[in-house]
């Protein structure tokens, strides 16, 4: 390769210092956009979880009323089972008397 002539050299370094001289205020502006991309995706990530966290509170709230409510039948159940389960003692119970009423009554063995 045969050398190239001095003003093509100069030429060609002038240009190469003209894209260099360029660098400096590329890297700021893109310094610029990232920090304002840091800036949104802050904003952005606050709201998400902003609302993850109102979310979470509204579902906790859910499940204690839902958590209230089951509480309140099973204890109605409770007391309709216990009021059943009364019921047929006393009927057990007077039917026994029943029984006894038939029956000649023992006497004591001395």
């Amino acid at each position: 390769m045969p050398p190239q002539p001095l003003v093509t050299r100069v030429e060609r370094l002038e240009e190469r210092v003209t894209i260099l001289e360029r660098l400096p205020e590329r890297v700021d502006q893109l310094t610029s956009q990232v920090q304002q991309l840091r800036t949104e995706m802050r904003g952005e990530f606050s709201a998400v979880q902003a609302e993850m966290d109102n979310g979470v509170a509204a579902v906790r709230a859910e499940m204690h009323s839902g958590f209230a409510a089951l509480r309140e039948e099973m204890r109605a159940g409770d007391a309709e089972i216990m009021s059943h389960a009364r019921m047929l003692h006393e009927e057990l119970v007077s039917r026994f008397a029943l029984m006894q009423e038939g029956n000649p009554r023992r006497r004591k063995r001395r």
